[in-house]
């Protein structure tokens, strides 16, 4: 009996009327004979709201308390869907992330799943029951109940699957599929029938709204096989899948854009050893992401080093860095928030050449200034001024025939 694992965001869940879609979508499922277990997000704008509320009581809070509040939306969601699917004759029940239990690391906002015991979960499948799962939620080593950061129901999922097994896991959003660009910005944007799980976590990596980078991550690691799909839409997704399911690969898959990015440069910075540990280690004691780097050459003996992380990190990394001014032997610190990082991402960029070579062409014929640049095996970026962003994105579209049907 085949075993899947179906995931409905806030949007395919935001209210009454499409919790019971999705339902429907869950019975149609378990009445082809499938073992199902369906993850939900909170309702659409729900999490927003518990994150406001908190904010109300002030600046500095309890993380523990935070994540308590911020998982209620996806607890509600599960009961929901359970009485949903059990209105339709379906035999489930709902399960919060301590029951599992999911268990996690302790860094409250931020998880990260340590383990799932699945027996009973397994127990209650193999019986016929549907298990509804609340996204977003473990259980830390301190018996308190942590979230799994933003995008986290599709972590849950994705891990999930993996732990017991599953044929597939299905992504239920509000939009068909992966595209090779953002229909929003590229009119031509088209659907992509599979990407490979490389290509899957550069985009999401780069900005990409689809699918959480960290779920895609885990999906590679365990080969778990993702689809992601309409939960309005009977059309087949896009599915994420191994390289060698592909049969032809196209050099260039899709073009991303990031507008998540904010730019620091540090001025005159000693250029001696440990001065970039100095930097980045209480960065990442901070749990702040450092993206791209660049430092220039040095003179009379100071450097320049430019860096981008999150813009929600922005204020925190600045403050942090500032605190640490004498330490680390900078003289001045520069924030830049009105950044985008442009991305090409394409498996067939292993096995040819010209691809960045036209990458910074396509931008110089459009009058668009470089600032930073960073690459990987199958994927190049910018970093450039924030309202070049579209413009860039649409260039680049058409440079790599990415236009073309």
């Amino acid at each position: 009996m085949a075993r899947i694992v179906v995931k409905f965001g806030g949007t395919s869940v935001a209210d009454i009327d499409r919790i019971k879609n999705a339902a429907g979508r869950i019975k149609a499922e378990a009445d082809r004979g499938a073992e199902v277990v369906a993850v939900v997000s909170a309702m659409a704008g729900v999490t927003n709201q518990m994150v406001e509320l908190t904010d109300q009581m002030g600046s500095l809070f309890d993380a523990r308390e935070y994540d308590v509040i911020v998982s209620t939306g996806e607890q509600s969601n599960a009961g929901l869907m359970a009485l949903a699917l059990q209105t339709l004759g379906v035999q489930a029940r709902s399960w919060l992330g301590w029951q599992i239990p999911i268990r996690t690391d302790g860094v409250h906002g931020k998880a990260r799943i340590t383990g799932i015991e699945t027996g009973e979960l397994e127990r209650r499948l193999t019986g016929g029951e549907v298990a509804v799962v609340s996204g977003f939620q473990g259980l830390g080593p301190d018996g308190r109940i942590t979230t799994l950061g933003r995008g986290g129901s599709d972590l849950t999922a994705v891990a999930l699957a993996g732990a017991l097994g599953a044929e597939r896991c299905d992504i239920y959003t509000d939009v068909d599929g992966i595209y090779t660009s953002d229909p929003r910005i590229v009119a031509k944007a088209k659907k992509l029938a599979a990407v490979t799980y490389e290509e899957m976590l550069e985009m999401a990596s780069l900005g990409s709204n689809v699918l959480q980078t960290r779920s895609v991550e885990l999906a590679m690691n365990h080969g778990v096989r993702l689809q992601v799909r309409s939960a309005f839409s009977d059309a087949p997704g896009t599915f994420v899948v191994k390289e060698d399911e592909i049969v032809e690969q196209q050099i260039v898959s899709g073009i991303s854009d990031s507008k998540d990015e904010a730019k620091i440069t540090l001025l005159r910075v000693a250029d001696r050893p440990g001065v970039a540990a100095g930097i980045f280690g209480p960065l990442a004691d901070a749990a702040i992401n450092v993206d791209m780097i660049v430092q220039n050459i040095s003179e009379d003996g100071k450097t320049d080093l430019t860096f981008t992380v999150g813009k929600g990190d922005l204020q925190s990394a600045a403050r942090l860095l500032q605190n640490n001014q004498a330490d680390i032997g900078y003289e001045q610190l520069v924030q830049d928030p009105d950044v985008v990082k442009i991305s090409v991402v394409g498996v067939g960029m292993r096995s040819h050449a010209g691809v960045a070579q036209k990458m910074f062409q396509t931008l110089a014929e459009k009058g668009i200034n470089i600032q930073v640049i960073s690459t990987s095996e199958i994927k190049v970026s910018v970093l450039i001024a924030e309202e070049y962003g579209e413009l860039a994105v649409r260039a680049l579209h058409a440079a790599y025939d990415l236009d073309t049907d």
